[in-house]
């Protein structure tokens, strides 16, 4: 009898070691269910650079492998950031909220390394998670396993990036790796992920300098577009608002020429550089072909070494169970409206080229036109690492958009707020939904530093986008949009109150609204 019970007792253990065992590996099968997560980010790559989506420059372009990517995922029409500008669309993107949330407002504000971030939850979650490249936003980075980040904006040759060992806040230290910037950083993050734990997904976000200014290149693309004319955008010679209405200066090719001329050795390629005896339209023609063709050199690099990751996760057997994004930290002017750089609202600045690949769920060669932002990207990942948005992050999952199963209550109308306030480019907040957009240059520095202290006066610009597309013509006044305007101001403050922008911090704004607000 005893020996009977022994025995039963032997096989009830034995059972329940298996038992238990076959359970961790059922949980071990499911942690390795969960996607890898590659997400790819340039500087400045704008849309009008990347050939899918169309343009005068789709046929220049060098991006097979962006195509590559669009033709096996999907891409986004209408994705926008909600701050044109590095640091703060940065923080967007890992906090998935807006700037009056994240306290990230311009290029002289870091990012708390206390707040909640896509990485950090990850991370918890088990996740292996790694930075590589362009991090500008000066505090050591939270949430991440291992990092190597360039000191602020970086250098493209020759690149320094500082790690853990050694970390000072801001843009000093770093070692120097030999070689071209995007070229190393890739190299930096194929040798990460070559040497991760195997048995544990991954979140690598892969940060390229490029294609920011001075648009510079490697060697081996030096003679790209050397006798070729690009063609020329319709706005390039809009030397003044008369015809527009446009109620703003901006950055333009006039200041860029400007650097040309005054930095005759390196620090932009293939100097020195010209504008001598040139009359203003000559001008205008010269900085533009420069300036379209270091960009488009310097983002050919960038297609190139999309190419070696997406190699990496073909030979590792990666490429099934892992989600790879590309997109650009917004977008870029060139030579729309005769501007260069960023900041403001109109589209070539506002929007986010973004292509997204993930053979396990999404399917291949779409696109999809729902108004997204970099807010949702956050938000996005999350959900499909099976975790729940936390209840502080402002943005939305589009994940099943992703798939033709947008909700009903899915946003119509973007918010966007631009704080870096300039003389040239002001301060602004505005709405934008699927054909119209209203913008508002409220013009105030209000009490932030390194921005200029001179207000301007507020005004309004707005635009039919379905009739005129590339923001010729500012309708603001055109009596046959005011009722369409009004309804959109009312849409606006609302939107304002939801987010919780309402600026009590500074009541003068409330001021400046009452007074010009049906202006």
């Amino acid at each position: 009898m005893y020996k009977k019970v022994i025995k039963v007792l032997g096989v009830m253990v034995l059972s329940l070691f298996c038992v238990n065992g076959a359970l961790e590996a059922m949980g071990r099968e499911k942690e390795k269910k969960k996607p890898n997560i590659l997400f790819i980010l340039s500087d400045d790559h704008t849309s009008q650079a990347w050939g899918v989506y169309g343009g005068l420059l789709k046929d220049y372009v060098t991006s097979p492998n962006i195509s590559r990517l669009a033709d096996e995922g999907i891409v986004l029409d209408n994705c926008f950031c909600t701050n044109s500008i590095c640091t703060p669309s940065r923080a967007a993107i890992l906090t998935g909220k807006h700037s009056h949330k994240n306290k990230v407002y311009n290029l002289s504000h870091n990012l708390d390394r206390q707040q909640q971030n896509v990485a950090k939850i990850l991370q918890k979650d088990g996740y292996q998670t790694a930075v590589i490249g362009k991090w500008h936003l000066y505090t050591k980075p939270s949430g991440f396993d291992y990092f190597n980040v360039l000191p602020g904006q970086g250098r493209y040759h020759n690149p320094l990036l500082k790690s853990e060992e050694g970390w000072v806040d801001g843009h000093d230290g770093g070692i120097e790796y030999k070689g071209f910037s995007t070229d190393v950083i890739t190299e930096q993050s194929i040798k990460w992920m070559k040497n991760r734990d195997k048995d544990r997904p991954f979140m690598m976000m892969c940060h390229f300098k490029a294609t920011h200014e001075p648009f510079d290149y490697p060697e081996r693309y030096k003679d790209l577009y050397k006798d070729i004319e690009i063609p020329e955008v319709e706005s390039l010679f809009e030397f003044d608002n008369a015809e527009s209405g446009r109620t703003i200066n901006g950055q333009t090719l006039e200041e860029l020429a400007k650097r040309y001329t005054k930095n005759k050795q390196a620090y932009y390629p293939d100097m020195p550089f010209s504008v001598e005896g040139l009359d203003s339209v000559q001008l205008r023609k010269k900085v533009y072909q420069k300036l379209v063709k270091d960009f488009m050199r310097s983002g050919a690099a960038i297609d190139d070494n999309i190419g070696k990751l997406l190699e990496f996760l073909d030979e590792e057997g990666l490429a099934e169970n892992t989600i790879v994004i590309y997109t650009a930290d917004q977008g870029y002017y060139l030579g729309e409206h005769g501007f260069f750089d960023k900041r403001l609202m109109y589209e070539e600045s506002l929007r986010m080229p973004f292509v997204i690949r993930y053979p396990g769920e999404i399917p291949a060669k779409k696109r999809n036109d729902d108004l997204i932002q970099n807010i949702d990207f956050a938000p996005t990942l999350l959900d499909y690492a099976g975790i729940d948005t936390p209840p502080d992050m402002q943005g939305m999952s589009f994940r099943n958009n992703l798939t033709g199963n947008t909700s009903k209550d899915w946003r119509n109308a973007i918010y966007y707020r631009y704080w870096m306030h300039q003389t040239n480019r002001p301060a602004h907040f505005g709405i934008r939904n699927h054909r119209y957009k209203l913008i508002f240059f409220y013009g105030s520095p209000l009490d932030f530093k390194k921005v200029s202290k001179k207000s301007t006066t507020p005004s309004w610009e707005f635009y039919d986008l379905m009739n005129d597309p590339r923001e010729m013509y500012n309708a603001y006044n055109n009596p046959e949009y005011a009722k369409i305007i009004a309804s959109m101001k009312d849409e606006l403050l609302k939107l304002r109150k939801d987010i919780g922008d309402t600026d009590e911090e500074w009541p003068q704004m409330q001021e400046i609204i009452d007074k010009h607000w049906n202006k």
